[in-house]
């Protein structure tokens, strides 16, 4: 997860074009603010007329309620401005949140799975909700603000020079620290803006792996560690949050002790010039209410300063995911695919992960494999742990791209068909299965095709056999059938549930290449025959490539490859390979034991003890 380092600037031109079509309302909302400043500032102006020309003996008291009136209609206009500001800025600005966290997820779609291989789930959440809320809280206030804050100082200082240079230049003695420890506190505070940032989301995959794995910290009792490690980046996130507001918190001290210091000078140098007949009273007055009023923005600065440097930090962990290449992408002229017959063939195909291609020496996962699978047939991947088996499937639906070489469907490329248009020839079921926290219809559904969903007869219908093949009948009896909700990740069900459920989804897109990543390695014996013969059935013509990781998928399969350190050793029946490939003879002894039947174990031994009671009677 690289960094990336540019200046302010440089990520506000990244921003630009998100704020382009709201810009209007941008630009609306910064004169509302800065009119609400402008007419705090006039407020000073008429506290002057009013003690030079009418605050005197013998003065008409009409001046004074016409001042009083004068006053009070700028507060009432500077709330309008102010309220007038939050109409234009605050839709516009969650338009551009919204905006941008639809393109963050529509991208992260796009990405291989190589990418997401990389990145915790935790660090991409926090960029889609936390860090662009944020950026929508600043673009609504904290960046209109900021400008406002440093106009009206500008001219707050320009004004109190019209009323008395000699007190003004007082304050801006004052602003010379201030400018040289907003530099510093520029430079420290963005590097530890992102570190928060960064831990926030490291912090975030902590909580999200620990929920996804509750069961097993609860089965091996490790409740305790994973509270500890969580609690040791809980702290580290905690002493950079810290760091973050003394930082924040000597910045607000300068900004606000100097010129709460200039005015005590400056009110001391005051009396002195109006005793000497240099400066009105009523210019004092109105020259320390102006100071009142810019005081105010100078002591915002700190807030509104790391506000935008967190804003940055924001943008660049946006622009981080989305400045990632989509590596795998529909090409150029996407081939309409012709009636398919579903012959799977492998040529010469070799691939090893992205970031292994970076280094002198790659490590191959898979070498030159060259592999023909018949339309209609069932094949078995074997071999060792290790040899490539799951890597060889899911280049099939283009989850990885081949490094060279080419995977052909009935001679077409793979890459010359749209990746929409791949995936519902292509259908795949993992070991690892992950369900979404909908119905157990939704689930299974999700990849048919838009043909099959188009009435409520024929979704049905698809639905029902999908879950008979799958041997899934189980979800007629869930609390609301088959529009149960199953749960986050599907949890609330078995393995072999999950499993069952997952298939039943595979085979409900209806594909002419079904690849199956051992999918019935939760299921006994006796289901797994069942759900094969069905597919048989149902699925006759579509090809199917399996990992097998037990005896009896292997002998169910039409023929069996060997895969051996990522190369295809040998192809053949499951009797031929046992005759001709010691390997072969090693890998199926090394395969998982089939699955005991305990109920029927019981019950031979049951019949075992009443036959030695019987003996021992007689």
């Amino acid at each position: 997860m690289a960094q990336t380092q540019t200046t302010f600037f440089h990520a506000l031109r990244r921003l630009y074009p998100h704020l382009r079509p709201i810009m209007p309302r941008l630009i609306l909302g910064f004169f509302s603010a800065l009119g609400a400043s402008i007419v705090a500032l006039a407020v000073p102006q008429v506290l002057k007329v009013l003690i030079n020309d009418s605050l005197h003996p013998g003065g008409p008291s009409s001046q004074v309620w016409i001042a009083v009136a004068a006053v009070l209609g700028l507060g009432v206009l500077e709330a309008g401005l102010i309220a007038l500001r939050r109409q234009f800025v605050i839709t516009p600005a969650t338009t551009v949140e919204n905006t941008m966290r639809v393109s963050l997820y529509r991208h992260l779609q796009d990405l291989a799975v190589d990418f997401h291989d990389r990145w915790g789930s935790g660090q991409l959440l926090s960029r889609a909700m936390a860090d662009l809320n944020f950026l929508r809280r600043w673009m609504a206030f904290g960046a209109i603000m900021l400008l406002v804050t440093s106009l009206t100082v500008i001219i707050g200082v320009v004004a109190m020079f019209s009323m008395s240079w000699q007190l003004a230049l007082v304050f801006l003695a004052a602003a010379v620290p201030i400018i040289i420890s907003g530099t510093r506190f520029r430079r420290n505070f963005l590097r530890v803006a992102r570190r928060s940032q960064d831990q926030a989301g490291d912090l975030a995959t902590a909580v999200e792996e620990s929920v996804h794995g509750i069961r097993v910290l609860k089965a091996f009792g490790r409740s305790r560690e994973a509270l500890e490690s969580f609690n040791a980046q809980a702290m580290e996130l905690r002493k950079t949050e810290i760091l973050k507001a003394r930082q924040l918190a000597f910045f607000s001290l300068v900004s606000t002790l100097l010129p709460e210091l200039a005015l005590g000078v400056g009110l001391v140098i005051g009396v002195m010039l109006t005793a000497d007949g240099q400066l009105s009273i009523g210019a004092l007055v109105a020259f320390f209410a102006t100071a009142a009023v810019v005081a105010g923005p100078v002591e915002a600065v700190g807030m509104l300063l790391s506000m935008a440097l967190t804003a940055k930090s924001a943008i660049d962990r946006h622009f981080e995911v989305m400045d990632s290449p989509v590596t795998i992408a529909d090409p150029a002229e996407p081939r309409a695919p012709e009636k398919l017959s579903g012959a799977l063939s492998f040529h010469d195909v070799s691939f090893a992960f992205a970031d292994s291609l970076e280094k002198e020496n790659p490590e191959y996962l898979l070498h030159q494999v060259e592999l023909d699978i018949r339309p209609g047939e069932t094949m078995a991947l074997v071999g060792i742990t290790g040899s490539g088996k799951s890597a060889l499937l899911q280049l099939v639906p283009r989850l990885y791209e081949v490094t060279t070489g080419s995977i052909t469907i009935d001679g077409q490329d793979l890459r010359d068909f749209s990746l929409e248009e791949l995936r519902s020839i292509v259908s795949v079921a993992f070991e690892d299965t992950t369900l979404f926290s909908s119905s157990v219809r939704e689930n299974v559904l999700l990849g048919a095709p838009p043909a099959i969903t188009a009435t409520e007869e024929s979704a049905t219908a698809a639905l029902q056999e999908a879950l008979d093949v799958a041997q899934a009948h189980f979800a007629y009896t869930l609390p609301n059938g088959v529009d149960t909700r199953i749960g986050e990740e599907g949890l609330s069900l078995s393995g072999g549930q999950r499993q069952r459920v997952a298939l039943a989804r595979a085979i409900a897109a209806r594909p002419k290449v079904l690849v199956l990543d051992d999918p019935l390695s939760a299921l006994d014996v006796g289901t797994e025959e069942l759900v094969e013969a069905r597919l048989r059935e149902v699925l006759k013509d579509t090809t199917t490539l399996i990992v097998a990781h037990r005896p009896s998928t292997v002998a169910l399969a039409d023929r069996v490859a060997l895969l051996q350190d990522g190369r295809i050793a040998d192809v053949g029946t499951h009797s031929e390979l046992l005759a001709r490939s010691e390997h072969y003879r090693y890998v199926i002894a090394s395969l998982d034991p089939e699955p005991a039947d305990l109920d029927s174990e019981l019950e031979d031994e049951l019949d075992l003890d009443d036959d030695i009671e019987d003996e021992v009677n007689a």
